[in-house]
């Protein structure tokens, strides 16, 4: 403690230059969580949080025995596991094939084509992808048409609303991805593809063994990251572009709550749903990193 002190009096100015960062880490991170009671309480609105009835378990209970939050928790797997199998290679591999461009105006014009969907709201993304996917006058299905093919409805096919699921994120997030990677390439010492060129090593046997391991430490950042948020699927894009007609292959946790909670006034029960789902992120982002620090020696912390 007293050493404490005489850092603080040593570096008082960088002291006092993290008070912002606290003070909003607890007023909008650390406060909330006294909400986390109205999970084990009937909420009542009008009575407040302090006065609302204590019932232990009652929601968790509710919660493990509800047979449309089964489908809605391996709806939630599902899409997110997609995700992470089709989508987080994809900004590596695109990272790497933009590394290898000479022309600087050309790699940053598409650089900055990329990454541009990230900047658009899932709002607009959503009306983007509606009105070309649409069946009456979008322009993927006239071109299905013309080409001698029958309209797909992919806003209300089950069979099809996933794939358009993780088509969407793939365009909007890919770009945004592959700017970390591009900027972990940075850091790779030049001189070692140098040494490589010299003992007669490919492009391919240069990715392999140089660019790769070096963005390993990344890429067991990011897939940690990803794996904490394994259970948000993506509520705001789901919201956006799904309808009753695919409840039962696109509702997750996230909608779910949302239905619950404002559409039913259910608050206790959706906060548990909710404290359920940030459990199981905290369960699985610490395995992660065990995992991660045992067989790669890497980890977050």
């Amino acid at each position: 403690m007293k050493q404490l002190f005489v850092d603080i009096r040593k570096d008082w100015d960088l002291y006092l230059a993290l008070i912002p960062g606290i003070a909003f880490l607890i007023l909008f991170k650390y406060t909330p969580m006294y909400g986390i009671v109205i999970a084990f309480k009937d909420f009542n609105i009008f009575q407040g949080m302090a006065a609302s009835p204590w019932v232990g378990l009652k929601h968790f209970e509710r919660l493990l025995t509800s047979p449309g939050f089964l489908q809605v928790f391996q709806n939630t797997l599902f899409i997110s596991i997609y995700k992470i199998v089709f989508l987080f290679p994809l900004p590596i591999i695109v990272a790497i094939m933009m590394n290898e461009l000479k022309n600087m105006i050309f790699k940053r014009s598409v650089q900055t084509i990329v990454y541009l969907p990230h900047f658009l709201s899932w709002v607009i993304v959503g009306g983007l992808f509606i009105d070309l996917l649409s069946v009456n006058g979008g322009l993927v299905n006239k071109m299905i048409v013309a080409l001698g093919g029958e309209p797909v409805r992919f806003f209300l096919d089950s069979d099809v609303f996933r794939s358009l699921i993780i088509t969407s994120a793939g365009w909007k997030e890919v770009g945004w991805s592959t700017i970390i990677y591009l900027a972990a390439l940075t850091g790779i010492d030049p001189q070692l593809y140098e040494a490589a060129k010299i003992d007669g090593a490919n492009k391919w046997k240069q990715t392999l063994h140089i660019t790769l391991p070096g963005l390993i430490p990344i890429i067991v950042l990011m897939f940690i990251l990803r794996l904490g948020s394994l259970l948000e699927a993506g509520t705001e894009q789901i919201l956006v572009m799904y309808n009753p007609s695919v409840y039962n292959v696109a509702d997750v946790i996230g909608t779910y709550v949302y239905r619950v909670g404002l559409g039913e006034q259910n608050y206790s029960f959706s906060t548990a749903v909710g404290l359920f789902e940030s459990v199981i992120a905290f369960f699985l982002i610490i395995t992660g990193n065990r995992l991660s620090r045992k067989y790669l020696q890497r980890g977050i912390w």
